[in-house]
């Protein structure tokens, strides 16, 4: 099925076509390149560098390392943007983010019917947008990232956002889950938005396709009963087919399964795709 994601507070994706997006991040406006926006954009490029505050430029077609070339003299290099009940801490990166996945507005809002009695472990966590908007419930969460920077980053966040004790954990995703089941401990929601590639706490190389049976077949052992699982896939190799064979030896030991497509229609009036999702309820 094809999902909408709704805007976080605060942000809009005003644009997109022709390899790249334009945003809208409280006050500041940039432009980044989008692989999945190969279509004609609905405002003229012309019309979009005059709106914009920042243009990321890649080094090269295809690769997410450039850098930032100011539109107006007034653009930051960083700032913070306020959506829900969380704050964010926002940059210009050399590797096209700020920091933030919008998109993931769809999952952050249920995190919101999450409570004292429930625990939040967030995967592949990134800088704790997820973490963040569970612990503001008064959830238990962990949050688990291989890379140090981002467990970091995710600190800040839980800082300007006035919230604490988030248990903060620099880990290999799948590691850490295989030492949680010989612990026995049990998660009400967990959520994993792993990247198509990358490293583990230790340096060592992973693709999406070859980690993720694994990782969900793991993650269910510790998944609590009526809990639920939500996996992200960004991966052009891991699609709806992919994921349908793959949940297919998990169908009679859960409740239930849904494989969905995410998508944010910009205002414009321009579909972008953001990969298939997968949630599973025990």
């Amino acid at each position: 099925m094809k999902v909408r994601a709704p805007f976080p507070e605060n942000y809009e994706l005003l644009d997109a076509g022709g390899g790249f997006k334009l945003e809208r991040w409280g006050e500041i406006i940039t432009i980044r390149p989008e692989h999945q926006a190969y279509f004609k954009s609905g405002i003229p490029f012309t019309e979009w560098k005059q709106l914009a505050d920042a243009e990321f430029i890649p080094v090269s077609s295809g690769s997410l390392q450039g850098k930032w070339h100011k539109l107006k003299a007034t653009c930051p290099d960083f700032w913070e943007f306020q959506s829900g009940p969380c704050t964010f801490h926002l940059e210009l990166t050399s590797n096209k983010h700020v920091g933030l996945f919008p998109e993931q507005q769809i999952h952050w809002q249920e995190l919101l019917a999450l409570n004292s009695d429930h625990c939040f472990l967030n995967l592949f966590a990134y800088t704790g947008a997820a973490s963040c908007y569970a612990r503001s419930t008064g959830a238990h969460v962990t949050h688990v990232d291989s890379v140090k920077a981002m467990n970091d980053w995710g600190k800040r966040n839980m800082e300007l956002s006035g919230l604490s004790d988030i248990r903060w954990l620099h880990d290999d995703a799948l590691k850490f889950v295989e030492k949680e089941i010989k612990r026995g401990n049990l998660y009400d929601v967990i959520q994993m938005d792993p990247p198509a590639w990358g490293m583990g706490a230790k340096r060592e190389k992973w693709k999406l396709e070859d980690l993720l049976p694994s990782l969900i077949e793991k993650a269910l052992q510790i998944l609590a009963p009526g809990g639920s699982l939500i996996v992200n896939t960004y991966s052009p190799k891991v699609r709806q087919k992919e994921l349908l064979q793959l949940m297919l030896p998990f169908q009679h030991a859960v409740r239930k399964i849904s494989i969905d497509e995410l998508w944010m229609q910009s205002n414009s009036g321009k579909d972008l795709f953001y990969g298939d999702y997968v949630k599973v309820w025990k």
